[in-house]
């Protein structure tokens, strides 16, 4: 995904863990952020909402292997501008993220 997103002019910052992305504290330039749903054990959806709490705007797009009508609302619940299910095209992720630049 990263080689992805830079081959098509993004620049990314991955990051290891929720906590990690939960700490690095600068998201002002940040375009969006992806996050899967399964982050090993934690959910993403959940992470979303602990960084709306801390006021991070920036908006989200998740992915996904593990589809469900639950899994679905709650991504649309949390303010998501796209919800990906794997394998998707690498075209439906710079399409998404094209368009969290343009908004």
């Amino acid at each position: 995904m990263n080689r992805l997103l830079r081959e098509h002019g993004f620049a990314a910052t991955l990051f290891d863990s929720a906590g990690a992305l939960l700490h690095h504290g600068s998201f002002d330039k940040a375009i969006c952020i992806v996050l899967d749903i399964d982050l090993n054990g934690r959910s993403g959806i959940d992470l979303r909402r602990q960084l709306a709490k801390e006021g991070v705007t920036a908006p989200v797009i998740y992915i996904t292997g593990n589809d469900s009508s639950a899994n679905r609302a709650a991504a649309v619940a949390s303010g998501c501008i796209a919800y990906l299910v794997k394998p998707f095209t690498a075209e439906s992720l710079i399409e998404s993220v094209a368009r969290a630049s343009a908004a």
